[in-house]
């Protein structure tokens, strides 16, 4: 999940940041805004991390949320051909 997807689901996603980064506050929240540089330093701020920790804790949890989004996405059939 890059950048744009996170600002753009930022608020599917707050019950998952509140589950994995407890220390984070609803005003924490409010101020990251789906900004990836904001997460970072709340993260730094919160748990004590230096940046590169944070950024690895992140993209982490980033992974994972990318991939279980992608497995609740719908699918999509070809039908394999042109309309009839």
């Amino acid at each position: 999940m890059n950048s744009d997807e996170l600002q753009g689901k930022w608020n599917q996603l707050k019950g998952s940041v509140r589950e994995k980064f407890g220390k984070l506050t609803d005003d924490d929240l409010q101020v990251i805004g789906g900004k990836k540089d904001q997460f970072v330093g709340k993260l730094q701020e919160r748990y004590g991390m230096a940046r590169a920790q944070a950024e690895k804790e992140l993209d982490t949890w980033l992974k994972t949320q990318h991939e279980t989004y992608e497995n609740q996405a719908p699918r999509v059939r070809s039908s394999g051909g042109g309309q009839h």
